[in-house]
């Protein structure tokens, strides 16, 4: 697919090597903004008026002027402005104007006093701290400026941008449609949850975990079950992926001692490349293109295919989505425990981060074996160890990487 494939792969050059083969698939359609959360947005948004649009007051109090508390600290109410309400009336000097946080404040207003520092007596209000100019009034444009551009293209919209958009008046929205990805496991030993196993069979795990990160990626997913070791099987499915969607993901199958027709039957369908990934777990990998879509082949332990989904096919289908995706965020971290290493790959161990007597620590899960499940459901980030690293001691600095929104 490019570029070199001999030995072991390092996950930087796996990641940049396919994202620079890959671009945005998926169609612009309008949306009515009720109906757009969990859509990546398809251009930039601007502002269509300035927030707030009108010069307004910060807190419930007296608007005043500088120039009549020059004189002395107690000035006459003239009337009241609320919120949705402006003040209209005529403003004499030697007076103040009663105000609601969120009111227009009256034309030539120098400041606001919040009523904690005032006294009223009727009419008759006495302030007992002299404002500065400009105090306690939220400036027109000031949050945002007409014509800024809130949002730009590839944000997904979540519940913190949506109220944003309502604020602006924004009724519809230019989107990209969800992404379609087709996934099935492979093997004759997995069998469907809910049905007994015989010696031997075990259940078919990767698809549900799988199915749940790219429900989390706002994709449709074309489930396609369970495949057998059967060539026919196989080229039917990947045949019906490659027609009905743009992206085609299977577990199992990529390893060295698999069944060489996987193989086979995918570099007759396309050009893929079976890479060995400088990673753990994680090593199989499959990247390529069938005939109209791409393709990811994850290994089929099932924290491997967790992991490399996560590492490596997440920022890809982001791309191909048309969404701006940032690299998850990492932390340094105080190893609370030992921990195995042997140089010679990077390991993405599972471990529970919290905040300890000395600082942020972090300790093991148990087993890093890539079929125990567990070592996963019960931690909350990798414990990112460099490729180079061996053996840690309790008390050495590890960086860590709290689980992100696919994996909470």
């Amino acid at each position: 697919m490019g570029f070199d494939t001999s030995g072991l792969l390092p996950l930087s050059d796996a990641l940049q090597g396919m994202l620079e083969q890959l671009a945005c698939c998926c169609d612009t359609e309008q949306l009515p903004l009720p109906d757009a959360l969990g859509r990546v947005l398809a251009c930039d948004i601007a502002s269509p008026l300035a927030v707030p649009p009108f010069d307004n007051s910060a807190m419930d109090g007296y608007a005043v002027r500088l120039a009549d508390l020059a004189s002395g600290t107690q000035l006459i109410m003239a009337g009241k402005a609320f919120a949705g309400q402006p003040y209209q009336g005529e403003w004499p000097a030697g007076h103040c104007v009663r105000i609601m946080t969120g009111a227009p404040v009256p034309p030539g207003t120098d400041a606001v006093v919040m009523q904690e520092e005032t006294q009223a007596d009727g009419d008759r209000i006495t302030f007992l701290a002299q404002p500065e100019p400009g105090q306690n009034i939220r400036r027109t444009g000031s949050d945002i400026g007409k014509g800024a551009c809130v949002l730009p293209a590839g944000t997904r919209l979540t519940p913190r941008e949506m109220p944003l958009l309502a604020s602006l008046g924004v009724a519809t929205v230019a989107v990209r449609r969800p992404l379609k990805v087709a996934i099935f496991s492979t093997g004759d030993e997995l069998k469907p949850v809910g049905t007994p196993l015989a010696h031997g069979d075990i259940y078919d795990s990767n698809r549900y975990g799988v199915r749940a990160m790219l429900a989390r990626m706002g994709c449709n997913c074309l489930d396609l079950g369970i495949i057998p070791d059967d060539p026919a099987q196989l080229r039917a499915a990947f045949i019906r992926a490659d027609e009905e969607a743009d992206v085609l993901i299977t577990t199992g199958g990529v390893s060295v001692g698999e069944a060489d027709f996987t193989k086979q039957l995918l570099d007759e369908l396309g050009e893929i490349g079976f890479w060995k990934l400088a990673i753990k777990p994680g090593k199989p990998f499959a990247f390529g293109r069938l005939p109209r879509a791409w393709f990811f082949g994850l290994p089929g332990n099932p924290v491997s295919a967790m992991v490399t989904f996560d590492q490596l096919v997440q920022p890809a289908l982001a791309k191909l989505a048309g969404q701006r995706f940032e690299r998850p965020l990492q932390l340094q971290a105080i190893a609370a425990e030992p921990l195995k290493k042997s140089p010679g790959r990077l390991d993405f161990q599972r471990g529970i981060l919290s905040q300890g007597p000395n600082g942020i620590e972090v300790r093991s899960t148990g087993s890093q074996d890539s079929a125990v499940f567990s070592s996963l459901s019960q931690a909350n980030c990798y414990i990112v160890l460099e490729r180079e690293r061996g053996r840690v001691a309790v008390g050495e600095t590890v960086t860590v990487e709290p689980f992100g929104g696919l994996l909470l």
